[in-house]
């Protein structure tokens, strides 16, 4: 019979670990979850505070630690917005509208966020989109021209690109591909309401 190791900072072992120890000063417990909470990843003031509340720390004390972890550079939502968008934008191809979504859902500040999405400018944010579809393409060859391009325009639909943006990086790859008759094509084209 092999017997599971339990590794320390596992989540439902800190958890236990928490209950089993003394009752300890709310500040005290409140910094311990900060830091191991963001010893495995930058998170929001927004998500530390959530993680605090669903711990039972009292708001007051949250309020106070997090201000000190802020103070110190321990929290700092503009950094994490700017690195939120450097990497899901190359990463993940991530268009300005899709980024900012997830930044919301983590708690950023609208204009904390207006700012990291801000820096990508459309030029970049169209060259993201191009090698997209140019990596998509070989995978919809055999499909009919209309197919193709509904799977192309989705694809960059749901990472957040605007339709007539869509439309243009679909159209021109497929262009330069050889295929004839785009324009009539996707004129006649029924995208059913993409983004």
């Amino acid at each position: 019979m092999t017997r599971r190791t339990e590794w320390p900072g596992g989540s439902a072992d800190s958890s236990r670990a928490e209950k089993a120890l003394p009752p300890q000063d709310p500040a005290e417990r409140a910094r311990a979850i900060c830091l191991r909470l963001l010893t495995g990843t930058p998170r929001t003031r927004r998500q530390l505070a959530d993680a605090l509340h669903r711990r039972e720390i009292p708001p007051e004390v949250a309020e106070e630690v997090l201000s000190r972890f802020e103070d110190v550079g321990l929290i700092d939502d503009a950094a994490f917005a700017d690195a939120w968008v450097e990497s899901r934008h190359h990463g993940r191809g991530l268009a300005r509208r899709a980024l900012a979504r997830e930044l919301r859902t983590k708690g950023v500040d609208a204009t904390l966020i207006d700012e990291a999405v801000g820096r990508l400018d459309s030029e970049s944010e169209e060259e993201t989109a191009r090698a997209l579809v140019v990596r998509k393409l070989r995978a919809t060859r055999g499909l009919d021209r209309d197919r193709r391009i509904r799977r192309l325009a989705g694809m960059l639909a749901r990472k957040g690109y605007a339709e007539g943006m869509a439309l243009r990086v679909v159209r021109r790859a497929l262009e330069e591909e050889g295929e004839p008759d785009l324009e009539e094509a996707m004129d006649a084209l029924d995208l059913g309401g993409l983004p």
